[in-house]
């Protein structure tokens, strides 16, 4: 139960009371309306808007209409207070037998606590790395992948229907590049001494190996062919070759993608002709020469007439070109054919998770969608800015095997898959993030992976140690569910499920704000609240978890204990994390 939903419900009965008895008007705009924690610790449980949206319409004065508001919510089930604050917040205090009841709703539910239906089925397609497919990924690229696959299982526990996609770049410049680089580690594994890789082409070692592999499949073939001859087939082995390296890497960090969309494809058939088409029909494809760019001399300029689309018609702010001057059609119209594809695939809501550094593609993209679907569809792009990769502060040095980063699978070797996706999620998509080989595997409370993971195996730790003294049954889930949670009076206690009972509406504001990153801000919160708990049993005996000689009340903090466990586990599973019984 996400409890500000609840309790807003409650809110609107009050308000609709207030209007059938003449205090408030007739037709009131209720959308504002708000139902949200109090800014501050001490101000109660839950705190309301209404009185200061509500004040202006009625025409009535803040304070005055939230004294009114707070007397009828005094009569709230569950309700034990209400005072009025400030310029007429109106903060409620809940009984603490409302928040155990909180406690055996998340016993009932287990690691499935929090799943909601706001989503209501709606199909979401979260489109993520999507790089092109000329080598390893990197350890930018698994940032996106994190926050792709993360935002995904966000969305599908807030009842979307999800589709995890990869768009496979696989035409252009870049791939015939790779497919030269890949035909000269052939004529190396055919013994040629091909000397060193130009500029320009891939020189990582990983395609020594699929240098070898297509020599061992095409013998001398390709041997002294001219480039028209060979290109094609090459490339087409090369990218075949690197996806399989690709979809390995992200097997590794523990993502699969359902859907694969190739661009060669899409184009070959037809999809960018249609999507223009379309929009041609519409007036909305035109020739016509673009003003010069911001910054640009008029002698540096050269007006010439291009095939556009009206990108500015829909938010952007300039038209944009769709073929270049060979008459190919850009990187843009390939793009907008894509998203054309996906809309008529069922996708009214897209989300592209790309790298801080297609930050200027945004708006155009946007347009786009704007206008390949009549408005219909709606596109949210998530920027990932840059991964600083340390060792102990120091920045690592690039990989041989890659050429020019380090990859993204040495990183998932050295630390392991979950401390990779907790850590690129412990700050905001948009915010540069440090992650510090060194520190990340540290036993300590700096390192938010360990704190966490930690919680979740100490209250494991304090389940076994409680059925070695009492017995299995003490934990059978009937036991924990009828235990007496009236037990459970200390302030501490109580905060703990408070902190629990928040992770409903945790998920669904996480949800529709597209942002993962709270969940690891959450269980981070919630790990820190459980410790704190820990650490008042170690100085006050009578605060233990598991009391000796008072088994009723060792039962009741085991379903405290029991639900943390639960909580942090469907946190982490959102976010891709392995709960840890044991470290």
């Amino acid at each position: 139960m996400n409890l500000f939903d609840h309790y807003r419900t409650h809110v609107l009965a009050v308000i609709e009371s207030l209007v059938t008895d003449g205090v408030l008007p007739e037709g009131i705009d209720l959308g504002r309306v708000a139902v949200e924690p109090p800014r501050e610790t001490g101000h109660g449980d839950i705190s309301t808007n209404a009185a200061m949206i509500l004040a202006k319409p009625a025409a009535m004065k803040p304070r005055a209409l939230a004294d009114q508001l707070a007397a009828r919510l005094a009569d709230v089930d569950a309700v034990t207070d209400t005072e009025v604050a400030g310029p007429g917040f109106i903060n409620i205090t809940l009984a603490d037998d409302f928040w155990r009841d909180r406690l055996r709703e998340i016993l009932t539910a287990g690691a499935g606590y929090g799943e909601s239906q706001i989503g209501g089925g709606e199909k979401v397609n979260v489109e993520y790395v999507s790089t092109n497919p000329t080598g390893p990924l990197h350890v930018g690229h698994g940032r996106g992948a994190v926050v792709g696959d993360a935002l995904a299982s966000l969305l599908a526990k807030a009842g979307y229907d999800v589709t995890r996609e990869y768009y496979i770049n696989d035409a252009g410049a870049q791939v015939d590049n790779l497919a030269r680089s890949l035909h000269l580690r052939y004529r190396q594994a055919r013994g040629e001494d091909v000397g060193d890789i130009p500029e320009g082409l891939y020189p990582g070692d990983y395609l020594i190996d699929t240098g070898k592999r297509l020599a061992e499949v095409d013998g001398d073939k390709w041997q002294d062919k001219p480039e028209q001859t060979w290109l094609a087939p090459i490339r087409d082995f090369a990218i075949d070759a690197m996806m399989v390296l690709i979809r390995d890497d992200l097997a590794a960090l523990g993502v699969e993608q359902e859907v694969f969309s190739s661009e060669r494809e899409l184009v070959a058939a037809g999809g960018v002709e249609v999507a223009l088409g379309a929009l041609t029909d519409r007036g909305l494809i035109y020739e016509g020469v673009l003003e010069p760019p911001k910054g640009k001399k008029p002698d540096d300029w050269e007006p010439r007439e291009q095939t556009l689309f009206k990108a500015s018609d829909f938010g952007d702010d300039t038209d944009r070109p769709v073929k270049k001057s060979d008459g190919s059609w850009t990187y843009f119209a390939t793009d907008m054919a894509y998203h054309a594809d996906k809309h008529r695939r069922g996708f009214n809501n897209m989300i592209n998770v790309w790298g801080a550094d297609h930050g200027g593609y945004v708006k155009r993209m946007t347009a786009a969608v704007k206008a390949l679907t009549e408005g219909e569809g709606e596109l949210d792009v998530k920027l990932c800015q840059m991964v600083n990769l340390l060792d102990d502060g120091k920045p690592v040095k690039m990989s041989k095997r890659a050429g020019k980063f380090v990859t993204l699978r040495d990183v998932i070797d050295n630390v392991g898959k979950d401390v990779v996706r907790f850590i690129m999620l412990t700050r905001k998509n948009d915010a540069q993030l440090d992650f510090d080989l060194t520190k990340v595997t540290e036993q300590s409370r700096e390192n938010p992976v360990f704190y966490v993971q930690y919680a979740h195996a100490r209250a494991h730790s304090v389940m076994r140690n409680a059925a070695a003294e009492f017995g299995d049954e003490i934990l059978s889930p009937a036991a924990l569910v009828e235990a007496d949670l009236g037990r459970l009076g200390d302030p501490a206690e109580l905060a703990l499920i408070k902190v629990m009972a928040a992770w409903p509406r945790l998920v669904e504001s996480a949800a529709l704000a597209h942002e993962p990153h709270r969940i690891a801000f959450y269980l981070s919160e919630l790990a820190a609240e459980f410790h704190g708990l820990w650490n008042k049993g170690g100085d006050n005996a009578q605060l233990r978890f598991i009391v000796s000689d008072d088994k009723a009340l060792t039962s009741a903090r085991l379903a405290l204990v029991k639900a943390v466990a639960f909580v942090i586990a469907s946190g982490l599973l959102v976010i891709g994390v392995a709960p840890r019984e044991e470290l």
